[in-house]
């Protein structure tokens, strides 16, 4: 079985629409595919609707979150949601807490671009999302077609980077209060690509045994982003903790190239996660 668990759709900031991803994820010979859209399951029901016959899909989200513990600034980090209640009220409360956060900020990095004499424009950005959540990547999209950067990837290196002048920080959610969310309704939470150095600050150890703690399911270790070493280095911390281990692409359509099906998860990780959600279920045959 091919089991690629983290992709995303232009409901957030892919650029293919949920059915095309799906038809991506069928051309790749995926057998299994997750739907993991940044704070939002607008995608769902269009996923429903468009899943080819052969191809599971399991039904999650991305969650915005940062580790706020010890000294010094909030580390930003992810969290990936499988299988939860989307109507779980306070879930469904900080989805929308966070895609207004997502969109104050997103107007406040384009302002200062513009502001400093960058082609950008707000409405036009939020126009050519065609209502999905804009985010950074969406702002880096215009900055191509405006031709100031050659890609998305060096609109976050540079433009876009938190080092940058024009970057805003956002309130996101506090990754412990995520995860027990997450598990209150129902869903199974995975650590995204938890040790992506070159994405820049990792959280260390402990702070993932104090998720595991507050009921961390699973670790996202086989990703496009995490070297031979930080892969080995989650793959032990997951035994010790006595995690599910994940593997999947991350994939973005054109804004990444990474494709679909870059990294896997074995059959029965993906039992063990399956097993272990109880407020949805995957769209199957």
């Amino acid at each position: 079985m091919l089991i690629d668990l983290h992709t995303h759709s232009s409901v957030s900031d892919g650029t293919q629409s949920p059915a095309e991803l799906l038809a991506t994820a069928r051309d790749a010979g995926l057998d299994v595919v997750a739907l993991t859209d940044h704070d939002t399951t607008d995608g769902w029901a269009a996923a429903e609707r468009a899943r080819p016959r052969g191809l599971t899909v399991v039904p999650g989200m991305e969650l915005s979150c940062r580790w706020m513990r010890g000294e010094g600034n909030p580390i930003s980090l992810h969290l990936l949601a499988y299988l939860f209640d989307p109507d779980h009220p306070a879930l469904a409360a900080e989805r929308a807490r966070l895609r207004e956060e997502r969109l104050g900020r997103g107007e406040a990095i384009v302002t200062a671009l513009a502001g400093a004499g960058y082609p950008v424009e707000w409405s036009r950005i939020v126009e050519s999302s065609q209502g999905g959540v804009v985010g950074r990547p969406h702002v880096a999209r215009a900055l191509v077609d405006a031709g100031v950067v050659g890609s998305v990837d060096e609109a976050f290196a540079d433009l876009l980077h938190h080092r940058s002048p024009y970057y805003v920080a956002k309130a996101d959610t506090d990754v412990l209060d995520g995860i027990r969310l997450v598990r209150a309704a129902g869903g199974v939470p995975v650590f995204a690509h938890g040790l992506a150095t070159k994405r820049g600050r990792v959280v260390d150890d402990d702070a993932i045994a104090a998720m595991a703690e507050a009921g961390l399911l699973g670790l996202e270790v086989d990703h496009p982003d995490h070297s031979d070493a930080e892969r080995a280095h989650l793959r032990g911390l997951a035994g010790e903790l006595g995690l599910v281990v994940t593997g999947s692409s991350d994939y973005h359509g054109s804004n990444k190239a990474t494709p679909i099906a870059a990294c896997t998860t074995a059959p029965d990780q993906l039992e063990a996660l399956l097993a272990a959600g109880t407020g949805s279920a995957p769209l199957t045959d």
